[in-house]
């Protein structure tokens, strides 16, 4: 599908096919640092992403940085475009997502401005476009393990660098939203031993899977929920003061992360449909082949 650079750009190329994507939440809405900058509107099959999508260099290596609630935050996380968003990273080349994203923490030990590095999720949203598949093809990608090991632990590694607290591993609950949780569900949540609650990184994680794009959540705790008998309950006022002290340590850790991240991928996120498309590709229709083309390319001739 075509990109178009956003303003009075007349070419439908990208210049650059970025390689890393980084996809900003709550109070990340732009990427410090990007030189070389193009923004473009990508079309997709799904429909429009969040925003512009802009690409660049960082630390050296080809970036392309997508605000989730589109700049100005004027989504929904039920009215982001999961589908449209991933896709366009996929056209545009990106093989590895670094999410950051807004989380309130159900446990003790994780305090307001500390980072976790997710390596689980537990799916509490509803009626969400989470595959691209359907319309004649049926595929079931592995997901017990839904993020990126590799690109996971240079996230922790370049929080250490830049001495931001962080938790390596833990469990992402996401719910629907927009309403922050009851009581009720915050016990609940931490009766299951989840560690953070957010709204939006699982579908992205389902999402990226599917599109072979290695993904890992970076999830700066901002809250802790309502649960905490010595904190008021959460408010959104209270959360964007605490974004704006994660953000300048956000920016710092993701380009480190950047610059120290290998070139090639040596993990198995890139051939994930390799045994998951169960639909006899011969029968698949023309119409459902050609929208997924950036994401079944290698399988069909």
């Amino acid at each position: 599908m075509a990109a178009k650079k956003a303003g009075k750009a007349k070419s439908s190329k990208p210049e650059i096919e970025p390689t890393i994507g980084i996809i900003g939440g709550s109070g990340l809405y732009e990427m410090a640092g990007l030189t070389d900058t193009r923004a473009m509107r990508v079309k997709t099959p799904f429909g429009d992403p969040s925003d512009a999508i802009v690409a660049g260099m960082l630390e050296g290596k080809r970036v392309a940085f997508l605000a989730r609630h589109g700049r100005g935050h004027r989504l929904l996380p039920s009215e982001i475009n999961y589908r449209a968003n991933i896709y366009a990273m996929k056209l545009l080349g990106v093989e590895r997502i670094i999410s950051v994203s807004a989380v309130g923490s159900l446990k003790e030990d994780l305090q307001p401005g500390e980072f976790l590095i997710a390596d689980q999720f537990f799916d509490r949203t509803k009626n969400r476009a989470a595959t691209f598949f359907g319309d004649g093809l049926v595929a079931h990608v592995a997901f017990a393990h839904p993020t990126c090991g590799q690109l996971s632990g240079v996230l922790g590694d370049a929080c250490v660098h830049e001495a931001v607290k962080v938790h390596r591993r833990g469990t992402y609950v996401c719910i629907e939203g927009p309403q922050f949780s009851t009581l009720a569900e915050a016990l609940v949540n931490r009766e299951l031993r989840f560690e953070v609650i957010g709204m939006t990184n699982l579908t992205e994680a389902k999402l990226a899977r599917e599109a072979e794009i290695c993904y890992a959540t970076m999830a700066m705790v901002t809250d802790y929920d309502c649960w905490h008998p010595e904190h008021e309950s959460v408010t959104a006022a209270q959360i964007m003061a605490t974004l704006v002290q994660n953000a300048e340590n956000a920016q710092k850790v993701l380009r480190t992360a950047v610059r120290t991240l290998a070139t090639e991928r040596t993990c198995k996120c890139g051939s994930a449909l390799q045994h998951a498309l169960v639909t006899d590709l011969e029968i698949v229709p023309k119409a459902t082949k050609k929208r997924l083309a950036a994401i079944l390319g290698k399988y069909i001739s």
